[in-house]
Order: C-alpha cells, then structure tokens, then sequence
C-alpha cells in the first residue's frame, strides 16, 4: 500500500508564496515507481480540479491554465517527495490541496489516480 501525506498548507496573502510537499511512502516502494504523481484541488462546493502533473523519466509537467507561470511542481525520488511551488497566490487559490499518484501513465482527471493523500489548507486573503 502507498500512503501520501501532504504538508506546508497554510493562511498567505494574496501575492504570497507557499511550498506544499507530499511525501510517499510505503512497504517496498519507491517514488519512481510512480509514474505520474498530480496535485488536485478543491474549494468548498466544487470539484475536484487538477492543478499539475509531473511524470518520472524526465520529470515532464503540464499545468492547468490557471495556474500556469505561478505554479511549480518537481518530484525528488531519493526522498520520495513531490512539491508544489505556488506563487503570486490569489485568493481564488483558497482550496484543499491534494497529492495524488499512479504507476501508470495518468492525465488530468482525478479518477484515473489510485493513490491520495488527506489534504492540506491552502487559504489565501486579500
């Protein structure tokens, strides 16, 4: 079984930054093993939305629009942590953040990822 914890949520003004990490672990597994690894969001009343994916191999990225230029994901396999880098935050940023992960080949949508986290707080004043 794989287990996701996310971390580094928390209360930032709007322009602020935050650094969200998700750490993987689980018997015998290494991140590698994952090969693709997501964050998702979701703001009270809404879906869950994807903000970026990261694959291994190479460590290709695609954002979703609203977050691209802002947003930053990167993956470290030694350490079996993901990140999410957000700048210039909004407070339409405000959410419960999600990391999610597969062993296989997976895009944007929150149903194709077996693995999640519990989620971290992102609030975002004005």
């Amino acid at each position: 079984q794989v287990r996701l914890v996310e971390s580094g949520g928390g209360l930032v003004q709007a322009g602020g930054s935050l650094t969200l990490s998700c750490a993987a672990s689980g018997r015998t597994f290494s991140l590698f093993m994952m090969a693709s690894m997501a964050w998702f969001r979701q703001a009270p009343g809404r879906e869950r939305d994807f903000v970026g994916g990261i694959r291994a191999n190479g460590g290709d990225t695609n954002y979703a629009d609203g977050v691209k230029g802002r947003f930053i994901i990167s993956r470290d396999d030694a350490k079996n942590t993901m990140y999410l880098q957000m700048n210039d935050l909004e407070p339409e940023d405000t959410a419960v953040y999600y990391c999610a992960a597969s062993p296989g080949f997976r895009g944007t949508l929150s149903r194709d990822y077996e693995f999640w986290g519990q989620g971290t707080q992102v609030t975002v004043s004005s």
